[in-house]
């Protein structure tokens, strides 16, 4: 299925997969979404059944490393190729893999029947401690608690961490929550909040045997 969005100055052009029902017997939840804008072009295959396997080229290396810790924490197979406009900055291309990287989940997830749906995870990284708790609510929200000391960590601005998950959240449409309970080292503050992130997040798409397929919502969607 093709999605076309020409509204606004971009035009844009998702390619959709179909997932696979998770109920079925060996039913693997993968999305595959190219979506292409003036200012980026982004591919993302996310499979939740997967092992952690992970090939991330975004031309933002810091954002490539935390797409690792996603994927690898997370036991999700992901691919992530992405070009922009890195010549202005790292903004749109780090926003636009957010958006499709949503996107993907989102699709991957289908109706979300029988998943656990909330997840909450605490991760230490040296002296940095996150907490990060979820629902896939069908409500997209942001709570962000970070305090990051630095501008930058390497050549990448640590702005950018709000923008991605903002992105992340309006287009997978989860609540999230991101609290920090510790930490000095910038570096060490976000890796924990994308490792946290990401065992949270493994925790709420596992299916869980006793819904029996069922929404997890007593309102009977999401």
């Amino acid at each position: 299925m093709q999605i076309s969005d020409t509204s606004g100055k971009d035009s844009v052009l998702h390619q959709i997969l179909p997932s696979h029902n998770p109920q079925l017997p060996n039913g693997a939840r993968i999305a595959e979404i190219s979506r292409t804008t003036s200012e980026t072009d982004v591919y993302v295959r996310v499979n939740l059944d997967g092992t952690g396997v992970c090939n991330a080229a975004t031309g933002i290396p810091f954002l490539d490393h935390m797409l690792h810790q996603i994927a690898s924490h997370g036991l999700i197979d992901l691919e992530v190729k992405a070009t922009g406009d890195l010549h202005i900055d790292d903004h749109h291309t780090n926003e636009d893999v957010g958006i499709t990287l949503g996107q993907a989940i989102s699709k991957a997830l289908g109706d979300r029947k029988g998943i656990v749906r909330f997840g909450n995870f605490l991760a230490p990284l040296d002296e940095a401690l996150i907490q990060v708790a979820l629902d896939f609510s069908g409500r997209p929200h942001l709570s962000y608690g970070l305090q990051i000391p630095s501008q930058r960590v390497g050549t990448y601005d640590t702005q950018l961490v709000r923008e991605f998950f903002v992105a992340l959240v309006n287009h997978s449409q989860m609540t999230l929550h991101i609290r920090q309970l510790d930490g000095i080292n910038s570096h060490h503050i976000i890796e924990a909040t994308f490792k946290a992130f990401a065992r949270a997040m493994r925790m709420a798409v596992e299916i869980d045997p006793r819904r029996a397929g069922a929404i997890p919502s007593s309102k009977g969607m999401l």
